[in-house]
């Protein structure tokens, strides 16, 4: 039994058949004036690696751009959001909007903000009269 096979024209676990295929087929197009084909699948095959690449980029920098990072004016708690839009604070529930990266309270002209005091109830007893 012979367990050693010829190894004289083994690319197959390089990756260099698969290579060199391709070559020989742009080569065979090229000669045959099919170059139009070559040179659209070269294009395809570049805008398919570099389009991922620079929505990746341009996402970042949007993001980066329009991430607010600032405290609730009620509550001072510190979190994020998204520049121009509203939202709520996750501490205590305040509608905000953010403008020029900084938060603000959505209230109607005219509201005036009171802060309840608690009050313990104590009961008066009559004593009667003097």
């Amino acid at each position: 039994m012979n367990n050693y096979p010829p190894k004289l024209l083994w690319l197959n676990n390089s990756g260099l058949g698969c290579l060199l295929n391709l070559i020989v087929l742009g080569l065979l197009f090229g000669a045959v004036g099919l170059g139009w084909v070559v040179n659209g699948f070269l294009i395809l095959l570049g805008i398919i690696i570099v389009t991922p690449a620079i929505a990746f980029w341009v996402l970042r920098w949007w993001v980066q751009r329009n991430l607010v990072e600032d405290q609730c004016p009620v509550c001072s708690y510190e979190f994020t959001g998204f520049n121009n839009t509203e939202c709520r604070c996750p501490n205590c529930g305040e509608a905000l909007q953010i403008q020029d990266r900084h938060f603000q309270r959505i209230t109607p002209p005219g509201t005036i903000d009171v802060e309840a005091i608690d009050v313990s109830v104590k009961q008066i007893e009559d004593r009667g009269s003097p």
